[in-house]
């Protein structure tokens, strides 16, 4: 054979290696509305970038006829490329393939982008489109997923981990994308689930559809397991770009910064009147948001999920930060289980990767009820707390009307060793509203007066003295636990020279093995 005749071989193996399960089966996953694994990883990529690694791996099985079949490539596609000129790795599986169920050589495929990008420090972008484990190869295929499952593990704080669920993702295959960073699921062709419908009939009875038990909109907004809800895959390949513009590329460095020419002083007259007279009255905190930031743009993370809390990333002269906001407009801001549980985990990340986080502040309190206690709120509301303690990036925090109570302290307060902590003039910091607060300090008085007009006189002329106290930044401003009361408008600019001031900050927790935190 000559060396001419080898070349051709390879180029029919490699064509060969590309077709995956073949025409037909390419044809039924398009007639799903679905992409194959190679044209994901081509919409994903900057033109012409990816190398791939291991086409030509088949598996070893010789169970029940397998040793019959055999597909170069074995049901997933590996390799690196560029995003923006950025290296990252990806694998994407190929359902067209035994419905893209994982097998002992599967596995080593993705262990081994992954080890490289560990090597390299580089993102990971994991494309999930399986039917599960090849049951055919029994505990190998198990072996394999707990290869994948240590790997995520001892990537995770190193390098980012993105996972996409186009496809199919049940039993051992959910837990690689939970233990990522982010995870984004279609709206249709999407679910995730540790035992499907069929099984939980059998076993508890319950009749359930795949789509409402886990489906893309159920883990988007009840489970919270979804951080991202796109409405198809092309969608959803434009948010994993725009993701990775706010991400380093592992953990020793920083994000990325780019050109801004949104002035810095840029000032924003709508603030001063944002905050509503009423101090029960809500308002949209994202409006706040998109006026603080560059060119408005904001990439909200969970969205429909606990929607009391708003946790996103954006941009400050062109660095990017994290933003946690308390909602007014949904449950008044109060911190719950979900919402705390949603903010500790995106602290937690953006310490990690070196973002830094930006706290805006309207909180009443924490939700009270027994579903909460026994729900142990205790615990959750612990995370977030122990999440912003335990963090060493810059840390800018601005109260904007309420912050009251157990609430003020997990908020980024200064004891938790905020860098700066701004409050507009709007803020009021204390232990409680004025209602509960005269109930309890003039509890005895109110009771010995038997007269309700009399009653409601006196509780109204209390509450104002309290309000008078409390209800501005100044006494907080008088102990230094707030910075500096701020124009609203002025907002912009006191950030980004905060950040400016913060950006050579050096702070090391003490030496440990690892934190113990309130899982």
């Amino acid at each position: 054979m000559s060396n001419q005749d080898k070349i051709n071989k390879l180029i029919e193996l490699r064509a060969e290696a590309k077709l995956g399960g073949g025409i037909k089966r390419i044809e039924a996953q398009h007639a799903k509305g679905k992409f194959t694994a190679r044209e994901r990883i081509e919409m994903l990529l900057d033109e012409g970038s990816f190398e791939e690694f291991d086409m030509f791996v088949t598996h070893r099985c010789t169970n029940f006829g397998m040793e019959n079949t055999k597909v170069m490539g074995d049901g997933v596609v590996t390799g690196h490329g560029t995003i923006d000129g950025r290296v990252v790795y990806v694998f994407s599986q190929d359902f067209t393939v035994f419905g893209g169920s994982l097998s002992e050589t599967f596995a080593q495929k993705i262990c081994k982008v992954m080890d490289m990008a560990m090597k390299v420090g580089a993102p990971v972008i994991g494309i999930n489109d399986s039917g599960g484990a090849r049951i055919q190869e029994g505990v190998t295929s198990l072996a394999g997923y707990a290869e994948i499952f240590e790997r995520n593990i001892l990537a995770s704080g190193v390098i980012p981990q993105i996972s996409a669920i186009f496809g199919p993702c049940a039993g051992g295959a959910v837990y690689s994308p939970a233990l990522t960073d982010f995870i984004m699921m279609t709206e249709e062709n999407s679910y995730m689930f540790v035992t499907g419908p069929k099984v939980v009939k059998t076993v508890t009875g319950e009749d359930i559809s795949i789509e409402d038990l886990g489906g893309g909109k159920v883990h988007a907004s009840k489970s919270g397991v979804s951080h991202f809800l796109v409405e198809n895959e092309e969608e959803g390949i434009l948010v994993i770009r725009k993701l990775l513009s706010y991400l380093p590329q592992n953990n020793l460095e920083d994000a990325p910064t780019t050109e801004c020419d949104d002035p810095i002083d840029r000032l924003e007259d709508s603030l001063n009147e944002i905050i509503p007279d009423n101090p029960n009255q809500p308002y949209d905190v994202k409006d706040v948001i998109y006026s603080l930031v560059d060119y408005g743009e904001f990439l909200e993370v969970h969205r429909n999920y606990a929607k009391n809390i708003v946790v996103g990333f954006a941009k400050f002269d062109g660095q990017p930060v994290g933003i946690i906001a308390n909602q007014p407009n949904y449950l008044a801001g109060v911190l719950d289980i979900e919402a705390s549980r949603k903010a500790a985990r995106f602290v937690r990340f953006l310490d990690s990767f070196n973002i830094p986080i930006i706290t805006l502040v309207d909180v009443p309190g924490f939700l009270p009820g027994s579903g909460q206690e026994y729900g142990g709120i205790i615990i959750h509301g612990a995370k977030l707390m122990f999440a912003y303690g335990e963090a060493t990036v810059p840390k800018i925090t601005i109260t904007l009307r309420k912050s009251y109570g157990g609430a003020h302290d997990v908020m980024s307060c200064k004891q938790l060793r905020g860098d700066l902590n701004y409050a507009w003039p709007s803020a009021e910091i204390a232990v409680m509203g004025a209602a509960g607060a005269v109930e309890v300090l003039e509890g005895r008085k109110l009771a010995s007066i038997e007269d309700p007009e009399e009653r409601a006189e006196f509780k109204a002329q209390h509450e104002i003295e309290y309000k008078e106290k409390f209800a501005n930044p100044y006494q907080a401003a008088a102990y230094g636990y707030i910075d500096d009361v701020i124009e609203p408008r002025n907002t912009r600019i006191r950030i980004i020279r905060g950040l400016q001031s913060l950006a050579t900050k050096k702070l090391v927790n003490p030496p440990k093995k690892h934190s113990n935190i309130p899982l």
